[in-house]
């Protein structure tokens, strides 16, 4: 698959071949649907808490006598059948995680990668370098490219000013090569990957 390259300025620095393999995929949403819940699934708190019979402040003296009362026989009034008594096997804070295997994520990596090429939705960009961490040049340049809701995914290293530049813009979110996830890629409309991002991406998923 070929694209082209283009600037900042979105002025044009010619074209790369992107490797079929990675960028050329048809799309499974089964896949893209397991990596998916398995992210979503290990980013989960897990701190939600009840408290229990024993957890529960009243006092355990006996509410009434054993006989005589017609009624049931109870003994504290922490019991769940009380109001305000504890809660009988509520959720108690615990890891949602589960294993995917390594294989199945990336795959899944590169159905996202495939879903936005083929989507129209892929743009390569020279390098997601500025001199100056001005947010207004990059507002003036997102805007000149069309870009509203994207993820920009350059190579190892980030450039400090464009991150400091895009953190203060609304839609724009800035990732190096192994933060680079297939959530965050399908949660954008655009997916903007510079060459660096391309090569470090090829490496890591070949």
């Amino acid at each position: 698959m070929k694209l082209d390259v283009i600037k900042l300025d979105a002025g044009k620095a010619g074209s790369i071949d992107l490797d079929d393999a990675i960028f050329g995929l048809e799309p499974r949403a089964d896949i893209l649907h397991r990596v998916v819940r398995w992210q979503r699934a290990k980013a989960q708190a897990g701190t939600h808490k009840v408290k229990t019979k024993s957890e529960v402040s009243y006092s355990t003296r006996k509410i009434y006598k054993q006989k005589g009362t017609g009624g049931a026989r109870h003994g504290s009034r922490k019991a769940p059948i009380f109001r305000k008594g504890g809660v009988y096997k509520g959720p108690t804070p615990r890891s949602h995680a589960h294993d995917l295997p390594k294989k199945v994520r990336a795959l899944g990596l590169k159905h996202a990668l495939s879903a936005k090429a083929q989507a129209g939705a892929l743009t390569i960009l020279d390098a997601a370098d500025m001199a100056e961490a001005k947010t207004a040049m990059l507002v003036r340049a997102a805007r000149e490219l069309g870009w509203k809701r994207v993820l920009v995914i350059d190579g190892a290293e980030l450039n400090d000013n464009f991150v400091r530049a895009a953190a203060n813009i609304e839609g724009i979110d800035v990732l190096p090569s192994m933060g680079a996830n297939v959530y965050d890629i399908l949660k954008r409309d655009q997916l903007v990957i510079t060459k660096a991002g391309v090569e470090a991406l090829e490496a890591r998923l070949k």
